[in-house]
């Protein structure tokens, strides 16, 4: 069986319970691995340190990790886990809720100057957003514009529209929506009540009602049955009467079921023992979030084992035709789906339709139980009383076909007009009139619509998926026709410039350079080029990487970095450099980009260049320097109206990331960029524009979200206003 990939709803629902024992416990820090998986780590009072993980990629889950299973912090923290660290930290976690029976958990965090909500989105394509006190999105880290709802930096948060919770519904409303069904039990289930495949065959089991049978063919004792169960697991929940299992199943060397001595993988994990798994082995765990902790790890490890490939592997053929099948089964069960919103869409607005084609006798019916409520009668008496009219063919009693006191409501049975006019079973609210209640109905013909919006939404991202497959697959044909290809074209080949724009697929090898965590550019010479961020770095510069046979740049104007051209490696010896005209001018526009010249708007300014040993930090008598600051004694030589200008782009060989600084330095290393200069975007939003520029221009676009998202780019972004040139 298919191995268990995303938590479900009810999943969730039982973790919440135990996530909320930690409430009270510390924020120390926030960490992101691989732009999906967050990590808070915290401090609890009895319990220690405490790591929360919350995954929305491809894996989707949300639990409390053992420390031993939790991978060393990532390096520079990217732009979102900054914004966590800096509103999180020191905060008392205050507890956390699962949105209406959707896979979305809200987790609250309080601090005594500001409070942040944390909501992780388990479905779709996932996301994380924090919220501020006023639920406004502070940062995401995906953006959503969509016609239902939006998630953006600056806009209040929208929750998908709301899902029917299977186990608050009443057995009246539970009847009425499995009765709207064409379907057979488990599916309807299984999709008009949100409980998923697994669990709807579950309730079905514990029902003891037949899977497959048709909902036209469904008794009343069944519906009953089924409700019953449902009741049974949501009281299981909300007590925390948990009896967690991880299920595990044995496969041979092909993948097959082995019942033998084969090894065993992970498969499943539960809160609870399930039926459906009875023949499968398992481990218990005293808690759910530990069973999930554990299935995760071992699932993620066993998939890094099962990677461990030959040498030879990567010449087996990938299985395209199964992925290309598989996405095409989405779309048309996605097809269904919308088709079967519309049909109750329509279902719903025939019966707020019918209410007004007999008004009289539905207000009959609402008019004579109202009156009897105002005058105390019992509900069962109500019943009685409509019963026996019944019996006496009292028109208005003879369309009553439920009375049901707990919930206020009365079900109605009425017959359209016409041949195909059928019986139509409506369940109205007692205390309500025929147009309160018929307006009801279109608004939840309005609710349906809205999820038909989303399905539509579902299926062309499943379409783009299978358009990516087919890509990979024509891809792939053509690396290995290129494989097989005679070995007297190697030369040939050494020579060919590769179109890195239309590749479907860019290989990631990433740098690791000293540099990385400074303002740098090599310059078209080859020749580094290095600049500090802040004051700190600015001294650090100067005290630790600057050389005596290297090259001091400042602006003219204050507020500028410390620019130092190299004339070697930090650890390297160097001699003296004439460096040509051109590598200084390209040091000389770096300096005048990421100072004070850009940020106030101005297109060009003035730099000059002085000999390491002309730098002091020791001022003049009476003065005071800055940190950060230097004294400059004797001559320099100035560049003067230097453009602000920078170049920002993709490299793919010999290492793949983000390069940005001076336009001449920079095209020719990259195989795509964009230009900017000083203007009215501020420095996140250009940052944002470039990266979608860039992604849009290679065929792979996985590959510059992963070397070149938003954040990474606006490393290289100056400070200050920004407008794209090309």
């Amino acid at each position: 069986m298919d191995q268990k990939r995303e938590l479900s709803s009810i999943d969730l629902a039982a973790l919440v319970t135990e996530l909320n024992r930690y409430s009270g416990a510390k924020v120390d820090k926030a960490y992101l691995y691989d732009d999906d998986l967050l990590r808070l780590k915290l401090r609890d009072f009895d319990r220690g340190r405490v790591e929360l993980l919350i995954e929305v990629g491809d894996i989707k889950r949300a639990h409390v990790a053992d420390p031993d299973h939790v991978a060393d912090a990532p390096g520079r923290p990217p732009n979102f886990a900054k914004m966590l660290r800096n509103r999180l930290s020191g905060a008392d976690f205050a507890g956390v809720e699962q949105y209406e029976f959707d896979r979305i958990l809200t987790f609250e965090f309080e601090r005594d100057d500001e409070n942040t909500t944390l909501v992780a989105e388990l479905f779709g394509q996932g996301n994380v957003a924090a919220l501020d006190e006023t639920g406004e999105v502070v940062g995401s880290l995906s953006t959503v514009r969509l016609k239902s709802r939006t998630v953006a930096p600056g806009a209040q948060y929208e929750y998908p529209a709301s899902r029917l919770n299977p186990l608050d519904v009443s057995l009246g409303g539970f009847t009425r929506h499995m009765r709207d069904s064409d379907s057979d039990v488990v599916r309807t289930l299984a999709t008009q009540l949100n409980l998923g495949g697994l669990y709807a065959e579950e309730v079905c089991t514990r029902a003891g009602v037949e899977k497959e049978t048709p909902i036209d063919e469904a008794t009343d004792d069944q519906f009953r049955a089924l409700h019953e169960a449902l009741e049974r697991v949501g009281e299981r929940l909300r007590s925390g009467d948990l009896d967690p299992r991880v299920y595990e199943e044995r496969v041979d060397g092909d993948g097959e079921r082995d019942d033998g001595d084969a090894d065993a993988r992970v498969v499943d994990v539960t809160p609870f023992p399930l039926s459906e798994h009875e023949g499968l082995p398992s481990v218990g765990f005293d808690s759910f979030t530990a069973a999930v902790d554990e299935y995760f790890y071992r699932l993620e490890r066993e998939e890094s084992e099962s990677g461990e490939a030959p040498a030879d592997a990567g010449a087996s053929r990938p299985d395209f035709e199964e992925e290309i099948a598989k996405q095409e089964r989405i779309i048309e069960q996605q097809r269904g789906a919308i088709e079967g919103f519309d049909e109750q869409a329509d279902a719903e607005r025939e019966r707020a339709e019918l209410l007004y084609a007999q008004y009289d006798l539905v207000d009959e019916v609402l008019s004579t139980v109202q009156e009897a409520r105002e005058n105390d009668v019992p509900w069962d008496d109500i019943a009685a009383t409509l019963d026996a009219g019944a019996e006496q063919g009292i028109p208005a009693a003879e369309a009553v076909v439920d009375v049901d006191g707990g919930d206020g409501t009365v079900t109605v049975e009425l017959t359209g007009e016409g041949d195909d006019g059928g019986p139509t079973r409506i369940e109205l609210d007692a205390g309500a009139g025929v147009e309160v209640n018929a307006d009801q109905l279109y608004q939840e013909a309005k609710r349906i619509e809205g999820k038909k919006e989303g399905a539509q939404e579902a299926i062309e991202a499943t379409r783009r998926e299978l358009e990516a497959v087919k890509e990979r697959k024509a891809e792939w044909t053509a690396e290995q026709a290129e494989a097989d290809a005679d070995e007297a074209d190697a030369d040939d080949e050494a020579e060919y410039e590769t179109d890195w724009l239309s590749r479907s697929s860019i290989p990631i090898r990433s740098p690791d350079d000293w540099f990385d965590r400074f303002r740098w550019f090599r310059t078209s010479t080859g020749y580094l080029v290095i600049g500090g961020r802040n004051a700190d770095q600015n001294e650090e510069l100067v005290k630790k990487y600057m050389g005596k046979h290297d090259r001091f740049f400042h602006t003219q104007a204050h507020g500028g970095p410390v620019t130092i051209l190299k004339a070697s490696g930090p650890s390297e010896s160097a001699d003296p450099v004439d460096f040509s005209e051109e590598t200084l001018r390209e040091a000389a526009q770096f300096a005048v980009s990421y100072s004070s010249d850009w940020k106030d708007g101005r297109g060009a300014g003035d730099a000059y260049m002085v000999e390491p040993d002309q730098v002091s930090k020791t001022p003049e008598s009476g003065e005071y320097i800055e940190k950060g600051s230097f004294v400059v004694r004797g001559d320099r030589t100035y560049f003067e109206d230097v453009p602000c200008r920078v170049a920002v782009g993709v490299q793919c060989e010999p290492v793949t990331r983000a390069l940005g600084g001076p336009p001449s330095a920079i095209v020719d290393r990259v195989a795509t960029s964009v230009t900017l200069e000083p203007g009215m975007y501020a420095q996140n939003d250009a940052a944002m524009m470039v990266y979608r520029e860039l992604k849009s221009r290679f065929a792979d676009t996985s590959f510059v979200r992963k070397v070149a998202s938003a954040d990474q780019l606006q490393e290289f972004l100056p400070p200050g206003g920004s407008d794209i040139v090309d």
